[in-house]
């Protein structure tokens, strides 16, 4: 999770700003924790709340449809419950008004934020189904468009695999056969990439941003280099960098001082429950 709220806040003050070149100072004036990072907490939270509450004894218990039905139900409430305290944080229309509306539904959208507040479903699965399955259950309840369910399993994917230790080489394979071809480079995509906010816009160019680093700092100057939603699409390249390298101690210590003290606090809770699959920190 923290490699997403790195991308996002090293990338939010290039949003509207682009800069197209990996040479930038991580950190500066302008940089915030935007919808990005506030939405990852809060499907964390999600997370953890429903591990409090299910039998996690039973074999396959987060295929469970009561697991999921309880995951759709916290999903909708921390998103919602966490979110209208930052009602300034970069929402976009569809999403904000879901936020504030007194009778929540899915909108069919195929935006972006299905992808970048996933990351901390790939990190809890314990296998690629449950990486599937707790991905579509937690972006089902606003993104539920083919596209948007699509966007955000790719990166709960990605997530996992890499955090599982497989190549890079096999997370191309992996998400090029059931999600997205990767037939580009970000090279020959950079001086025609333009803004969009929709996951099949963002999300490969996400990926191949990791795939062609060479490490955690690498990965996030890549994905801000492209230019385009410059927050979504490192938080999205961080989530994945993370579960592959690690965050650096010098990147992560700096990223958490732009929280608040509730959403530290919900990092914090997601720390300690992680300690048993945690990846590698470097």
């Amino acid at each position: 999770m923290l490699g997403a709220i790195v991308g996002d806040i090293v990338g939010s003050r290039f949003e509207f700003n682009n800069h197209r070149d990996k040479d930038f100072e991580l950190f500066a004036n302008g940089c915030f924790a935007t919808d990005d990072s506030v939405m990852t907490l809060a499907v964390a939270k999600a997370l953890m709340e429903t591990e409090k509450n299910v039998d996690t004894s039973i074999n396959d218990y987060r295929l469970d449809g009561n697991y999921h039905r309880l995951l759709g139900e916290l999903a909708v409430r921390y998103m919602r419950e966490i979110g209208r305290k930052y009602p300034d944080c970069g929402y976009g229309g569809m999403f904000a008004r879901w936020i504030f509306s007194d009778d929540p539904k899915p909108y069919r959208s195929f935006g972006n934020g299905a992808a970048m507040r996933i990351g901390p479903a790939g990190f809890i699965a314990r296998t690629e189904t449950e990486a599937v399955k707790l991905s579509e259950t937690i972006t089902s309840v606003t993104h539920n468009h083919r596209e948007g369910i699509k966007g955000a399993e790719a990166t709960s994917v990605a997530v996992y695999l890499a955090r599982r230790g497989f190549s890079k080489g096999e997370i191309r394979d992996r998400i090029s056969k059931s999600y997205y071809s990767l037939d580009f480079t970000i090279d020959a995509i950079r001086p025609s990439y333009r803004f969009n906010e929709i996951c099949q816009e963002t999300v490969p160019q996400a990926i191949e941003c990791f795939l062609e680093s060479d490490s955690f700092e690498d990965a996030i100057r890549t994905a801000i280099s492209l230019g385009g939603d410059s927050d979504t699409i490192a938080a999205i390249t961080g989530a994945i960098a993370q579960a592959h390298y690690g965050v650096p101690d010098y990147i992560g210590a700096r990223a958490l001082t732009y929280l608040d003290e509730e959403l530290r606090a919900i990092y914090d809770e997601w720390e300690a429950f992680s300690q048993g699959w945690r990846p590698r920190i470097t």
